[in-house]
């Protein structure tokens, strides 16, 4: 549930569990912002110029200390391309709480808008909401603030020590949270906050801050400003196995020149992650065009994974689907190109893995352990607010306005809906930064030494055909992705990738016989019972799929095509009753689809460099991967993608370490 907020008679929000005030009369507080936290840390100015600029706040709360640093961003024209912003917070509060507040601040309000539009779903852990066309990232930390930190890969540029005061939360503000807090400074990161207490400057002198006192902001006599200067040199975990992988100074801040290899969902989002940060991307492809393999997909599912003991996979699908939707929502037109329509998932006892996957990002892409009434009674106590934001036990309604029983196992996935997946590749590779190639099938990479400059990657077919020159390559060729030689060598990661060849069937209705239920299906495969066909808008089904593990014959032969078509039918039987599925004849004249995905053994894509530091020529980086999607593209490649471009310029991870670390392609590299 969210946090109860109490509103005092002078409109101050008080905390009952912590017995006080979140901050004092609205001028103060937003004094207290812009001054005391925003100039304390120097800011805007310390940001001129710079590419990224990444900030550290103890204490969310109402969000004031964001909203004015997004302000100020927004109207300087020398702000960085990129604002980080991440904040801890136990205990959120209600989106409603929040305009509440901020209706108090006209020029703040349009920005808490924006921001209210994404605060749901806060589960603990990480949330990232992308503001701005995704120029304001907000990490939000939902736990305690320094086992939070402690699970963070980060860097702060800046850092707002904030919180309900050390009277009343002590341990925001004991020496362990401020030891997880200098964790995450550099060298000369500047640090405000509003208290003075004796005992919080002797402790962040202790963590190697240098403190000093201001003048601090009526009614208060005096601030505290810090600067991160120990007097010994700071030892960083290492949490990569091969290493941290930084890029080489000169293309720290992008600009420099990057190949994509594979114009799928996953290499158009890392194309266009990389364009956002400066870089001039070429995407190459085997194909003419891009969106040829399997995000050819007529059309396909997305929703959370849900699990009794919210395992990784699903921690992980949440924070995929957000991504998904936020850059669905920017990007494609709604009702066309995707549809927030809502998932009913049927669950039922273990199904092999081959009969339980589909080639859409249908949740039963692994195998179902349990069913709903067996989870444990702890799992249903979870699914209030927030939980239910992104998934609950189907109502009665429901499932009776698809035909089943009221007593059917089912959850409801609320955010989850169908989306055309070469739409979202079209829209993503749409920037001036990406330039796409077809017909240049890339089998080989070879490190270029140069005279006149830095080295580079060559960029072949493997028998003589160069396609291309960068300074950074990633691979996001799916399948073919374990045929790639660098410099001779096989891919060490590529015993990991298995080929997984998926059939749908789809068809197109007659004019005016399109369903009025557009919520998709999903359990034994998946149904998608109405979605828009390209340009000519015509209305379609698709069902699937088949899981054909090491199947790697296209097209199929027509006995293969015919058992997978017959096998997507009986699927379509065991989800829907007679009357909410095409009949026998409607589905017999179906169309036929087939490409190939590419998963890991463990069914988790690989993120990350391919080759440690060392085994490289000096100034020349890594190539670098993101693939074995699987069948969840829709929900994961957005979000690896994102995951890849953090690494790469040593910004805030989308998620905690240890989620961070089970998608690592270093785990296959040792």
């Amino acid at each position: 549930m969210t946090e109860t907020v109490q509103w005092m008679a002078d409109g101050t929000p008080y905390s009952p569990r912590f017995a006080d005030r979140y901050h004092s009369e609205a001028a103060h507080a937003l004094a207290q912002a812009e001054q005391v936290f925003l100039a304390g840390c120097g800011l805007p100015q310390a940001w001129a110029g710079q590419p990224q600029w990444r900030i550290l706040e103890t204490g969310f709360g109402f969000g004031l200390n964001f909203l004015v640093t997004w302000h100020a961003w927004q109207q300087d024209p020398a702000r960085p391309a990129l604002l980080h912003f991440v904040s801890t917070e136990a205990f959120p509060i209600a989106a409603a709480d929040l305009l509440a507040q901020a209706r108090k601040f006209s020029h703040l309000l349009p920005l808490a808008e924006e921001l209210a539009a994404q605060w749901w779903g806060l589960l603990p852990g990480v949330h990232r909401l992308r503001l701005a066309g995704g120029r304001v990232l907000l990490s939000l930390l939902i736990g305690d603030s320094q086992a939070m930190l402690r699970q963070q890969e980060l860097v702060a540029d800046s850092i707002y020590l904030d919180g309900f005061s050390p009277a009343r939360n002590p341990d925001m503000w004991s020496l362990h949270s401020l030891k997880a807090v200098a964790r995450c400074a550099r060298r000369g990161t500047q640090l405000a906050t509003w208290t003075i207490a004796a005992q919080l400057r002797r402790d962040l002198a202790q963590c190697g801050f240098a403190v000093r006192k201001v003048p601090g902001v009526p009614p208060k006599r005096d601030n505290l400003q810090a600067q991160f200067a120990p007097h010994w040199e700071p030892r960083k975990a290492q949490l990569w196995p091969l290493g941290a992988q930084a890029l080489p100074p000169r293309l720290a801040g992008g600009g420099g020149q990057a190949a994509i290899i594979g114009a799928g969902i996953a290499g158009a989002a890392c194309a266009r992650q990389l364009a956002l940060r400066g870089w001039q991307v070429t995407v190459l492809d085997a194909a003419s065009h891009p969106a040829a393999g399997a995000s050819a997909l007529p059309a396909g599912i997305f929703a959370p994974h849900t699990s009794s003991d919210d395992s990784p996979l699903s921690r992980i699908t949440r924070a995929g689907q957000r991504c998904s939707l936020q850059w669905a929502q920017q990007l494609l037109q709604a009702g066309l190109d995707w549809e927030m329509t809502g998932v009913l998932e049927r669950r039922q006892l273990a199904t092999p893995p081959d009969e339980s996957a589909a080639l859409s990002d249908s949740p039963a892409a692994a195998p179902t352990r349990r069913s709903a009434h067996e989870r444990p009674p702890a799992w249903k106590d979870a699914l209030a607010a927030p939980a239910a934001d992104w998934s609950e036990e189907a109502s009665a309604a429901t499932l009776e306005a698809l035909g089943l029983p009221a007593d059917t196992p089912a959850l409801w996935h609320p955010r989850g809906g169908w989306l055309r997946p070469a739409a979202l590749v079209q829209a993503l590779l749409d920037h001036p930064g990406i330039r796409f190639v077809g017909d240049a099938p890339v089998h080989a990479l070879d490190a270029l030494a140069s005279e006149d400059g830095p080295p580079q990657w060559s960029l072949s077919d493997g028998q003589g055909q160069p396609w291309a020159q960068a300074d950074l390559v990633v691979l996001c060729a799916g399948p073919q992705s374990a045929c790639m030689r660098i410099n001779g060598q096989s891919l060490a990661a590529a015993q990991a990738l298995q080929t997984i060849r998926g059939q749908v069937s789809w068809g197109r209705y007659a004019e005016g016989q399109a369903p009025a239920a557009h919520q998709p299906v999903n359990g034994h495969g998946s149904w998608v019972p109405y979605f828009r066909i390209g340009q000519t808008g015509e209305a379609a089904w698709v069902m699937g799929s088949s899981f054909e593990r090491g199947q790697s014959a296209l097209p199929p032969s027509a006995e293969d095509a015919a058992a997978a078509h017959a096998g997507n039918g009986a699927k379509l039987q065991t989800l829907l009753p007679e009357g909410h599925r095409p009949d026998a004849q409607a589905f017999a004249r179906a169309q036929h689809w087939a490409q190939l995905r590419c998963a890991s053994t463990d069914r988790l894509p690989l993120v990350g460099p391919l080759l440690p530091a060392q085994a490289l020529p000096e100034g020349l980086a890594s190539p670098w991967v993101a693939t074995a999607m699987g069948s969840r593209g829709l929900t994961w490649a957005l979000l690896c993608a994102e995951l890849l471009a953090a690494r790469l310029h040593a910004e805030p991870l989308p998620l905690p370490n240890p989620l961070a670390l089970a998608l690592a392609s270093d785990r296959y590299c040792k």
